[in-house]
């Protein structure tokens, strides 16, 4: 049976990942490393807890000991790392965090995945998830390419742009088969509140305001979270090793837009006045560092390995707010930190499935 291990298995795009994957491919063993911080959140895949092919175990990908056992215990020939501190406010404000996840966290993994295969990279494969802010910021026109020069601006996408390199680096030197992709923003279930989009469907309904930065003209180009894991898997399985895919959505819609789409769809499902729900909105003060617009060619892993996002924007965004509205419970359990309750009955004490 081929084993993955997936870091970060209990975030956002992790947790689609496992439970987009894990049934659908009943072969393959799934094995979640998380440290389970704030935005881990074990509930998002409690449905594969009991799966033959799932296994959970709480590791901080800082902690090398921790790394290397899980390594040894399940001998991985494939690793999907999402594990990443990612919110760029908060990279602001503790930007060290960051570093230490994003950079050493990722040292680790490779440095596990090396020891492990003693340079016998066959049928092996390191994927490492990153962003399109490692590009940095456009104008009003282009896109970022795989070729595009790193120039980033916040502490976050620049310890992104830190393990990327050091990925890289780890082909050009050890022969290590790596590839790596660049996505824009994504959304979709699990989301933490903390983001714009699962932010802003939550105060729509609760009738609270509606922050958006400057004026809203900000642009990013958006990504169905299910269309993301499955050019992950596309990547992983056809993408040529050493190589870079960026991935997008072709959804580019300014913040506002995106607040507007938002305060429609919810106010329609939630039989609630669009208008009122409009006035919700609040300007405030631009954060420092803030680009402007990011925009993704994904012209290479559509022509190269046929990966075509499957979600329009509009799509994704009725899917995004009916799995919301759908699932109160556990937007209360994230919210109340009730999750975390649950964590220490079904992890702390065995830190394993």
């Amino acid at each position: 049976m081929k084993t993955v291990l997936v870091t970060g298995g209990c975030g956002f795009i992790g947790a689609n990942f496992i439970n987009h994957f894990v049934p659908q491919m009943p072969d393959t063993h799934f094995v979640n490393i998380d440290k389970l911080t704030y935005a881990g959140n074990p509930l998002s895949v409690a449905q594969q807890q009991n799966e033959p092919n799932y296994s959970f175990e709480q590791v901080d990908i800082c902690d090398s000991d921790a790394v290397n056992r899980v390594f040894q215990k399940y001998a991985p020939d494939t690793v999907v790392h999402f594990a990443a501190e990612s919110h760029v406010d908060r990279s602001i404000h503790g930007p060290a965090d960051f570093v230490f996840t994003n950079v050493v966290g990722t040292l680790h993994l490779l440095e596990a995945a090396r020891a492990l295969w003693k340079n016998d990279f066959s049928d092996k494969k390191f994927h490492h998830v990153s962003t399109d802010e490692v590009y940095g910021s456009l104008g009003d026109e282009g896109k970022f390419m795989e070729s595009t020069p790193y120039d980033p601006s916040s502490p976050y996408s620049a310890s992104k742009a830190g393990s990327d390199h050091l990925v890289r680096a780890y082909h050009r030197t050890y022969g290590m088969p790596v590839t790596v992709t660049n996505c824009s923003n994504n959304y979709g279930p699990y989301q933490f509140p903390e983001k714009l989009i699962p932010l802003m469907i939550l105060n729509v309904l609760e009738r609270k305001p509606l922050p958006v930065y400057g004026k809203g003209e900000n642009v990013r180009d958006w990504l169905y979270v299910t269309d993301h894991c499955d050019a992950i898997m596309t990547v992983v399985a056809n993408g040529k090793t050493g190589e870079t895919y960026n991935v997008g959505g072709n959804c580019e819609r300014s913040n506002i837009h995106v607040v507007h789409t938002i305060c429609e769809i919810v106010s329609e499902l939630a039989k609630l006045n669009t208008e009122e729900s409009k006035s919700l909105i609040t300007y405030v003060t631009d954060r420092p560092g803030h680009d402007f617009r990011y925009a993704i060619d994904a012209t290479k892993i559509q022509s190269e390995l046929g990966w075509q996002p499957k979600e329009t924007f509009e799509t994704g965004m009725r899917k995004t707010v009916e799995w919301y509205l759908g699932h109160p419970e556990w937007i209360t359990d994230v919210r109340s930190g009730k999750y975390r309750e649950w964590i220490d009955q079904n992890y702390a004490a065995r830190g394993e499935k």
